[in-house]
């Protein structure tokens, strides 16, 4: 089949430094899927944004071509007057972008947004385009799409937005799709529930499409062919059969072998013991009320209910789960960031055989003093290190805060904590901008470490990261767990990086823990219906091992649809019961 797109010879690069993209070869037909994978810097995103001409100002376009058409109608987009390149973006060529926050107008609605993909590209009315984009909103899966239509991007959740992004980049019907790491920071139930859209909308238009990922389970549930590159070279390429199932260049299989996985076969683990706890949530309930809007009465939103949880000291609790079932919630609970609703309670001991500390009636002044012992590690940290301030006075804030120590001692503790965490101290003086991803992440791990705590709550904190680099940190994590003696509660969705790195694992839904053990009795012995749709929505590197939605639809759906055994409607969700020595399912007796 002749190729709908192909790039021959690509290079690309930056004032008078060496070429960021060289000599890139790849090509795509029409119904066919395409995945560049690799690390962040690999110069994947790069190379997809030159095919629609939409590279950083600085950026040189030194060799190369991209062929787009087929037959007589094959032109070269980097060759192409400026109005012909914008007629074709967005209508011929469409592309996805990593982060629809960011890619998303906060100040239009969102079906205004994509409506003007119609109306630029198709000169359809007002009345039309908003037709064609509910349309497009039903296919995508808005349960509303009215609704989903007035809305602005910060009213939907992650997966919702980047279902907005799919139906803005779908609408025009595109001959060609990018879609630059769509799943990225999504759940692994939407995630599963995304790439069956994709895969969907491609067989139902016949698009070719190119997908930039570094996730190798993605690929093999979406790719027909692969690219593999590393510091903006082809490793290795071919069908998606043959790289994944027998990679020959040493830096795919370096990508395999970092991949998290979940145990293939996992035995019955012996519960935790309960005599030395460092934290203890007993009956946490938080509701939020939510202004309804004109003159209806406010709406009271339950985050999480009656969630007890037990963490051992020198142990891993994690707790998983989709967006808005609860976690963060929980965790800034324990953390004295939340005050919990009444009847709620949480237990810190700071030593073995100390007294407890009820975290949730302490003071003002004694809670600044319990923050010394317990931190946090949050999911992105670029947004938690302040852009404007150097390494240096990131890490040494925490302890000028608690009044720690003179300016030399903070300094020295700061370069020591550089030094945990693999980073050299000549960086302190760097600002975060300068940093990878994988960096900013373990100066984030370093600024939590600085107090000394006995305690590091862990929010997502490999969820955006590259298979590499999230084994760094994993193993990063593990090594300071050892090293200081700590104690954590992890919170994630991911269960193959759970299934590393916890003791303990605690799978909430809308709120309420509806499965808690040991992971390798839950990975050898689920019994929820949710936590199966967890396991079976995690993408595995082999072709022949799709992702089963149909096991994910079941779980990931409302409650009222599960089994009887587990249903429940509204606020009446069955006990938490032990089926088995530390195995609890919530489900009728």
């Amino acid at each position: 089949m002749a190729p709908l797109l192909e790039v021959k010879n690509l290079s690309i690069g930056f004032g008078s430094a060496p070429p960021v993209v060289a000599g890139v070869n790849f090509s795509v037909a029409c119904g066919e899927t395409l995945a560049l994978v690799g690390e962040s810097g690999s110069g994947k995103t790069l190379t997809c944004r030159s095919v629609l001409r939409i590279l950083p100002k600085t950026a040189q376009l030194r060799q190369g071509s991209v062929m787009f058409g087929e037959g007589g109608a094959c032109t070269d987009l980097l060759t192409l007057p400026t109005r012909q390149i914008r007629d074709i973006r967005g209508d011929r060529i469409s592309m996805i972008f990593q982060e629809p926050m960011r890619s998303l107008s906060p100040l239009h609605r969102i079906g205004n947004q994509v409506s003007e993909v119609l109306t630029l590209h198709r000169n359809l009315s007002t009345a039309e385009a908003k037709r064609d984009v509910l349309a497009t909103f039903e296919r995508v899966g808005f349960a509303d799409p009215e609704r989903a239509f007035r809305a602005y991007p910060f009213e939907m959740s992650g997966g919702m937005r980047q279902r907005a992004m799919i139906a803005m980049a779908m609408v025009a019907k595109p001959d060609l799709l990018i879609a630059d790491e769509p799943t990225t920071a999504l759940d692994v139930t939407t995630q599963a529930q995304v790439l069956g859209l994709m895969k969907d909308l491609q067989r139902d238009t016949g698009m070719a499409m190119i997908l930039v990922t570094h996730d190798l389970g993605v690929v093999a549930n979406m790719a027909d062919s692969v690219v593999v590159m590393n510091k903006g070279h082809m490793m290795e390429s071919g069908p998606a059969p043959v790289v994944l199932g027998d990679p020959g260049h040493g830096y795919t299989q370096k990508l395999f072998a970092a991949a998290p996985m979940i145990p293939k076969d996992p035995q019955p683990a012996d519960p935790l013991p309960d005599d030395d706890l460092i934290l203890e949530l007993n009956n946490v309930s938080k509701t939020y009320s939510v202004r309804a809007g004109g003159w209806r009465e406010n709406k009271l939103v339950h985050a999480c209910r009656d969630v007890s949880l037990k963490l051992p000291r020198g142990k891993t609790l994690a707790v998983v789960g989709e967006s808005g079932s609860g976690k963060t919630t929980c965790a800034r609970i324990a953390l004295g960031a939340e005050v919990p609703d009444q009847g709620s309670e949480v237990l810190f001991r700071p030593e073995p055989g100390a007294d407890p500390i009820c975290v949730n009636a302490l003071s003002r002044s004694d809670k600044v003093a319990f923050q010394r012992q317990a931190q946090m590690v949050f999911q992105d940290p670029y947004s938690s290190l302040s852009p404007r301030m150097r390494v240096q006075e990131a890490l040494t804030e925490p302890m000028e805060i608690h009044r720690i120590g003179n300016r030399m001692a903070r300094r020295d503790k700061a370069a020591e904590m550089l030094r945990w965490v693999g980073l050299n101290p000549d960086m302190l003086m760097r600002y975060p901008h300068a940093f990878s991803g994988g960096q900013r992440q373990r100066l984030s791990i370093a600024r939590a470490l600085t107090l000394d705590p006995v305690l590091l709550v862990c929010d997502e904190p490999t969820s955006a990261l590259d298979v590499s680099v999230q084994e760094q940190i994993l193993s990063l994590l593990e090594r300071i767990r050892d090293g200081m003696g700590l104690s954590y509660l992890f919170i994630s969705h991911d269960l193959a990086v759970v299934a590393r790195i916890a003791d303990e694992v605690a799978v909430m839904r809308q709120g309420v823990v509806v499965e808690q053990a040991p992971p390798q009795t839950l990975f050898y012995n689920p019994r929820h219906p949710y936590t199966k749709a967890l396991i079976a929505a995690q993408p595995e590197p082999d072709v022949h091992r799709p992702i089963d939605l149909a096991e994910v639809s079941r779980g990931a759906g409302s409650p009222a649809s599960w089994p009887d055994m587990f249903r429940f409607e509204g606020l009446e969700a069955p006990d938490l019961i032990q089926i088995e020595p530390g195995h609890k399912v919530r489900c009728h007796v």
